[in-house]
């Protein structure tokens, strides 16, 4: 897959090949464009954020990546299985108010992201591993990127258009000084992956489990089943509510997991074989997702929450609304930045941020776990929570925020069961 020469120029250059820029490459290859892929690490690399949401399938489907994707074996996901205490609440994807894909996989993020930047590679696109973007420069023309490489090496890239695909990394944004506060407060995850020998006949592995913690509803655990009888189980909360006082990251994890009941029922043979990982300060925000030459892709740009799975959903949406405007850019076409990817991306991140800050501040845990909402109202739920944050139609994305306010009142303040 990777290419051995250093390169000099190209039409554009996408930095970091997570789901995000393996879109955005495959999607320009289609167009014809030459694509320079640059990513800081070697993969399989590990990565967070392993419960993808049905309208990714749209977009993979698009950008010809989904066969590959269903070619590999990953656990099927058709929906959330919430649970508080001893309550439980179902959300089905296949029951919902927009069109289009109802399920989508629960997936090892280093198998994942490996087959796709590989199928981009197939169809053409340059990927370079262990190159790490040092510098970034723009005229009205082009940019150029100072690299440097895991072999001691140094080059520039000239581009006609440069995509910040760093997630995590972000590394547009700290070149540029583009980053601000995000508005979340503060907040960590501890997370590993275990053998969970799950033998509840009743568990239905196509669901990622989230579970509010009975005693601090600020804390939640998720439990995402794979393929092969392993899940992913994490907790999140901000650092003083977690309250780790120096206990070792492991014992913590599991002392968690034990003090929610449907938790610890499903999980009392696991096998836990995978060090704990710490995830701190990952909420973020920049001044601008374009500037000259270049736009901000998914993690790079703005990262919420993961409560709801939404990281890699609006990392391949941003990708499909970039490629399209960059294609336009450099035809010599008229293409409005502001209009179609900057506000156009902030519809679906605005309507996640509605339900991610309603689930801290408990209005959204109230609707979830009411028994008041009908079928109408829990399918439009059901839609934004498979990811078509973007349809408007849907009157709980259009005006989320009353929407949303107006809903918790109505279902009453959640009680737990005693």
């Amino acid at each position: 897959m990777e290419s051995h020469h250093l390169p000099a120029t190209t039409d554009i250059a996408i930095i970091g090949a997570g789901p995000s820029g393996s879109v955005a490459a495959a999607l320009l290859r289609q167009q014809g464009w030459q694509v320079c892929v640059l990513e800081r690490q070697h993969f399989p690399r590990f990565s967070i954020g392993e419960s993808l949401l049905p309208y990714c399938m749209e977009i993979l489907k698009e950008a010809g990546l989904l066969q590959v994707v269903n070619e590999a074996g990953f656990q099927i996901k058709n929906g959330a299985a919430f649970t508080w205490g001893e309550r439980q609440a179902v959300i089905d994807f296949r029951d919902k108010f927009t069109a289009g894909p109802g399920t989508t996989f629960q997936v090892e993020r280093a198998k994942f992201d490996q087959i796709l930047i590989q199928e981009a590679a197939n169809k053409g696109a340059q990927v370079y591993f262990g190159h790490t973007v040092t510098q970034m420069t723009s005229t009205q023309e082009h940019a150029t990127l100072s690299v440097s490489t895991d072999q001691g090496q140094s080059y520039t890239l000239q581009a006609r258009f440069v995509l910040d695909a760093s997630g995590y990394g972000r590394v547009l944004p700290r070149l540029l000084n583009l980053e601000q506060p995000s508005p979340f407060p503060m907040r960590e995850a501890w997370f590993t992956h275990i053998q969970d020998n799950i033998s509840d006949p009743d568990f239905d592995r196509e669901k990622i489990v989230i579970a509010t913690h009975p005693h601090d509803r600020a804390i939640w655990m998720w439990l995402i089943p794979f393929s092969h009888g392993r899940c992913s189980i994490g907790v999140v909360g901000e650092p003083d509510r977690l309250a780790m006082n120096g206990r070792e990251p492991l014992p913590f994890l599991q002392d968690m997991v034990n003090e929610i009941p449907r938790l610890r029922h499903l999980l009392a043979d696991a096998k836990w074989d995978t060090p704990v990982n710490p995830l701190r300060g990952y909420s973020a925000n920049v001044t601008t997702l374009y500037g000259q030459r270049f736009a901000l892709l998914g993690n790079a740009a703005e990262f919420l929450d993961p409560v709801f799975s939404s990281g890699v959903t609006i990392a391949m949406h941003s990708a499909k609304l970039a490629t399209t405007l960059v294609d336009k850019t450099l035809r010599g076409q008229a293409a409005d930045w502001q209009r179609d990817f900057s506000d156009a991306l902030r519809v679906g991140i605005d309507t996640f941020r509605t339900y991610v800050a309603g689930w801290y501040d408990c209005r959204f845990q109230d609707v979830i776990y009411s028994t008041q909402i009908n079928q109408d109202i829990r399918r439009m739920i059901a839609a934004i929570l498979a990811g078509y944050a973007w349809d408007t139609s849907n009157p709980y994305v259009e005006k989320s925020e009353r929407r949303l306010r107006a809903l918790a009142e109505i279902c009453g303040e959640a009680q737990l069961d005693t």
